[in-house]
């Protein structure tokens, strides 16, 4: 495994100096946020997949500070209703899959994207099967929209050998193991997870039984964490629509490694024990914490409990 860190958290740096700050802490990789909703403070994959000149300075800066991409990353929502929106995401998504080993990658991040309904302009997420019509509706969604949009990527994510690496995030299709492996049976394997535990702690979910659920799966993993405030949970549960900044108030909070919910050094175990040894990139939003200070915390945490090198050897002392 490989200490590495999802760049929005230094966007007020440039990249040079961001890729300097983290080689500091001892990081080794940076995902490179370039389009969506990571934005394009670092990088911008309508520039550099067509711009050599651009591409090869994204690659002088890390090649300077000894560092690696450990993945592209265009969180984006290609099946939205708004059709503008739609293209914008699978341009910026297909340009990424098409880019990413010419920076030494071959993983690519983003969401599974939510389709509306068959009349609306927005996303529609159906979280429940009654009335009957949602679930008629929520069959049309992946049997219509997302499973043929995602055979179509992943054809093209295969020819260029690239993975595409899921975030499962409540909002859009893919939010869970089930939903995930869903697609993934009837897409191929070139889709799997960006397992990020943060975003399935407040839905219930036991990180290392995700885990070994989804094995091979994994394709990429963002350490984020989650605190639940147990008492507004009890009284409101767990959908919250109020402001993240709101920490007093909310059920649950993001917060940096450690400080949340996680149960860190067994997540690391589980995730060795299914055979991952990619990236483990730190995703810093706290509420209570400014970027640097957490993020330092995060890496000085991780640093001590990420297992490096594979047991090829399993169960040595035999």
């Amino acid at each position: 495994m490989k200490l590495g860190v999802f760049s929005p958290v230094l966007a007020d740096m440039n990249l040079g100096d961001a890729l300097a700050f983290l080689h500091g802490l001892g990081v080794e990789q940076m995902e490179l946020g370039c389009g969506g909703f990571p934005g394009t403070a670092h990088a911008d994959i309508n520039v550099i997949s067509k711009d050599k000149a651009a591409l090869e300075s994204v690659k002088a800066a890390f090649d300077k500070n000894e560092m690696t991409v450990s993945a592209l990353s265009v969180h984006g929502n290609g099946v939205n209703p708004d059709k503008e929106i739609a293209k914008k995401a699978t341009d910026e998504l297909t340009a990424a899959i098409r880019t990413a080993k010419k920076l030494g990658t071959d993983k690519v991040v983003t969401f599974s994207g939510c389709p509306g309904d068959k009349t609306s302009s927005c996303p529609n997420w159906i979280t429940c099967p009654w009335p009957n019509d949602f679930s008629d509706l929520l069959e049309w969604q992946w049997n219509e929209v997302l499973i043929p949009y995602w055979k179509n990527i992943a054809r093209i994510a295969e020819s260029e050998g690239v993975k595409i690496c899921l975030e499962m995030h409540p909002g859009f299709m893919v939010y869970g193991v089930e939903s995930m492996l869903r697609l993934r049976e009837a897409v191929g394997k070139s889709v799997g997870a960006n397992l990020d535990p943060s975003h399935l702690i407040w839905q219930g979910v036991d990180i290392v039984g995700a885990i070994k659920e989804l094995k091979d799966a994994i394709h990429f993993f963002h350490a984020k964490d989650t605190a639940i405030d147990s008492a507004n949970a009890k009284v409101n549960g767990v959908l919250d629509t109020k402001s993240y900044a709101d920490v007093l108030r909310r059920s649950w909070v993001f917060r940096t490694v450690g400080y949340g919910n996680g149960d860190w050094k067994k997540i690391i175990s589980a995730l060795a024990a299914v055979g991952y040894d990619g990236p483990i990139s730190i995703e810093h939003e706290d509420s209570l914490m400014p970027p640097q200070e957490g993020l330092i915390k995060a890496v000085e945490y991780l640093k001590g409990i990420i297992i490096k090198e594979a047991n090829t050897a399993a169960a040595w002392w035999i």
